[in-house]
C-alpha cells in the first residue's frame, strides 16, 4: 500500500499536502508525532475514509478510489479513533458486524463466520462478556470490543487509530502483543500511537510526522534517535537501549516551564 503526492483536507483546509509514503507489505508500521500533526488524517486517507483531493492511494496495485466499499472492507480493517455502538447492542452482535463485508445475497451467515467472531472475542479477552450490552462496559472494555470487530473482518491489512486508548498499561501491552502476533502470522499492521516506547518495541517500520509532513521513515533504530525525537516533539530526551529487546527506548529529560518569571526544567 502506498500514497503518491496525496493532499488531504478538512473543509478545504489542507492538513497533509502532496505527501508520498509506502507501507511495506507484512510490516508492523507505527505512525508517530505530536497532536494535530496529521497522523490520524494520514490513516483516514489510507482507508479512503477521507478522500484525497489530489494524488492517489494505491491498494493491491489499484487506485483505492476505483474500488467498491465492500471490496475495500474485505482487504482492510479500520479501527477509528472514536466509534459509537447502537443502543442496546451486545458485544457478540457488534463483533459479528465485522463479518458484514463477507455477506451477500448468495452467502449468508456460516459456521466460518461464527468461528471468526469467536476467535476475535477470545483473542481480545471478551469471551465471557459476549452476551453483555456494550453500553454497560467500561471504556477500556468497549475499546477491546471495537478491536475484536476489526479482527473479525479477517483482513490482511489492519489500520488502527490509537488502539490502546482508555486501556491501562497491562491491557495496552496485552493488545500490542496481540497485534505483534497477528503481524507474525502475516498481517500488515498500521497503527497510530502516542507511546514512543510501544512504537519502538513493537514496530519494524516507523513513520514520524510533524506539521503534516513526514520527517523520517525507517526502522526504530533509524527513526527513534534523541535528535529526531527532540525535533518531532520539542522534547529534550535520552535514548537508551531497551533492557528487554535491545531496541531504542526514550527517556524524557523534562520540559522547560515558566515559574515566577523564570524558566526552569521540570
Amino acid at each position: 500500500m502506498r500514497m503518491e503526492d496525496v493532499t488531504l483536507s478538512y473543509d478545504k483546509v489542507p492538513i497533509v499536502s502532496e505527501l508520498s509514503t509506502a507501507i511495506p507489505a507484512g510490516s508492523f508500521t507505527v505512525i508517530i508525532g505530536p497532536n494535530a500533526c496529521g497522523k490520524s488524517t494520514l490513516l483516514r486517507g489510507l482507508s479512503r475514509l477521507l478522500a484525497a483531493e489530489s494524488g492517489q492511494v494505491i491498494l493491491d496495485g489499484k487506485n483505492i478510489s476505483t474500488l467498491a466499499s465492500k471490496d475495500i472492507a474485505k482487504r482492510l480493517g479500520l479501527l477509528p479513533q472514536s466509534s459509537t455502538a447502537p443502543d442496546g447492542i451486545t458485544v457478540a452482535d457488534l463483533v459479528a458486524r465485522g463479518r458484514f463485508p463477507h455477506q451477500g445475497l448468495l452467502r449468508q451467515w456460516s459456521a466460518g463466520d461464527e468461528a471468526a467472531v469467536q476467535e476475535a472475542l477470545e483473542a481480545t479477552g471478551l469471551g465471557e462478556l459476549a452476551p453483555r450490552r456494550v453500553d454497560e462496559l467500561s471504556g477500556g472494555q468497549r475499546q477491546r470490543v471495537w478491536v475484536a470487530m476489526v479482527l473479525a473482518q479477517q483482513t490482511e491489512l489492519l489500520l488502527l487509530d490509537e488502539p490502546t486508548t482508555f486501556l491501562d498499561i497491562a491491557h495496552q501491552v496485552e493488545l500490542m502483543e496481540l497485534f505483534a502476533h497477528l503481524n507474525r502470522q502475516g498481517r500488515t499492521i498500521v497503527a497510530v500511537l502516542h507511546d514512543l516506547n510501544h512504537a519502538a518495541r513493537y514496530a519494524d517500520h516507523i513513520i514520524a510526522m510533524r506539521d503534516g509532513r513526514i520527517l523520517a521513515a525507517g526502522t526504530p533504530a533509524e527513526v527513534v534517535t534523541s535528535a529526531r525525537v527532540e525535533e518531532i516533539y520539542q522534547l529534550p530526551n535520552v535514548v537508551i537501549s531497551d533492557p528487554i529487546t535491545g531496541g531504542p527506548m526514550v527517556v524524557p529529560r523534562g520540559m522547560p516551564i515558566l515559574t515566577e518569571g523564570r524558566t526552569r526544567c521540570a
